[in-house]
């Protein structure tokens, strides 16, 4: 795997599990930024940037989709640079009403500050920043408003949670039953494949310079949940109690299968694809994330490790 060659006003601060990466982009005295990270790391955040823009001006906050790790930040960040805030037009107006179910804030039991969005962007829509010219290309699937910024002159593709080094994000709709996340996922794959693409910046995990690789990941495992909604439904609930085990750090053993049956996304997915009893569901996860070496049980807990 190459270190890709990234230009001089682009510079990834790349975060942990809980945070999206975050995009700084110059031109001159001033910066753009791409997704803001979780709300408990948001302190973190303003630290990060506070020292990475080195007294530059943080004019605009670009959002690539609505999800609390990539707009978690967004009312802090504003609050300490007066930055104004772009988000992808499709969820503007779950922004202005603050509604938690649309943002999947309560689906998933996740946290999040309310923010002002001054702006919108829609798919073929343009922006520069970081002195090069951005269009936003339509990535439905993970989130059906996500868009990611591509450059052609340096074949630069911000894909957000389209496209990772192994795979996508979670695919939503389909686990929820609220729409054709599979479909549409196949489609923004494609359209990506079409992309002349030399470096990929994605929403988690470092920029890569393997897009052809990337994608034959991406569509393999895309074939694999096709093939096995279980499977689809399985990656969700471990991946969400994840992101909640490493933000709390420690979950009561004799809570997990109530929080199960209690929060939509797990009691949906379990109820469309598994079967199970929330008892059930509780002892598989606990050994998978065991397995995984992602938590431990220690004194009635399940503890991050």
């Amino acid at each position: 795997m190459s270190t890709p060659r990234l230009p001089d006003t682009l510079r990834v601060l790349e975060r942990g599990w809980l945070s999206a990466n975050n995009v700084l982009l110059f031109d001159g005295d001033e910066a753009t930024l791409v997704d803001s990270g979780y709300v408990t790391h948001a302190e973190q955040t303003v630290a990060l940037l506070r020292a990475a823009l080195e007294g530059r001006q943080l004019g605009r906050l670009v959002n690539t989709h609505s999800h609390s790790d990539h707009i978690g930040g967004n009312a802090a960040v504003q609050r300490a640079f007066g930055c104004s805030i772009t988000v992808p037009k499709g969820m503007a107006q779950a922004v202005a009403d603050w509604d938690e179910t649309a943002l999947l804030l309560s689906v998933i039991d996740q946290a999040g500050e309310p923010f002002r969005a001054d702006a919108t962007l829609a798919a073929g829509g343009r922006f520069v920043a970081g002195e090069l010219e951005w269009q936003a290309i339509a990535t439905p699937g993970h989130d059906m408003d996500a868009l990611a910024y591509y450059n052609a002159e340096r074949r630069i593709l911000m894909s957000g949670d389209a496209l990772w080094r192994d795979g996508f994000g979670i695919l939503f709709a389909d686990v929820l039953g609220t729409g054709d996340a599979l479909g549409e996922t196949r489609r923004t794959l494609e359209a990506i494949g079409r992309l002349a693409v030399d470096v990929v910046v994605p929403g988690h995990g470092a920029p890569f310079a393997e897009f052809d690789d990337a994608l034959e990941r991406a569509f393999a495992r895309l074939r694999a949940f096709e093939a096995d909604g279980a499977r689809m439904a399985r990656n969700a609930i471990r991946a969400c109690i994840t992101f909640r085990l490493l933000d709390v750090r420690s979950m009561a053993l004799d809570e997990l299968p109530r929080h199960l049956d209690e929060t939509p996304l797990y009691r949906e997915a379990n109820q469309r694809f598994l079967g199970l009893t929330p008892d059930a569901l509780a002892a598989w996860l606990v050994k998978e994330l065991e397995r995984a070496g992602v938590a431990r049980r220690e004194h009635g807990a399940l503890v991050a490790s």
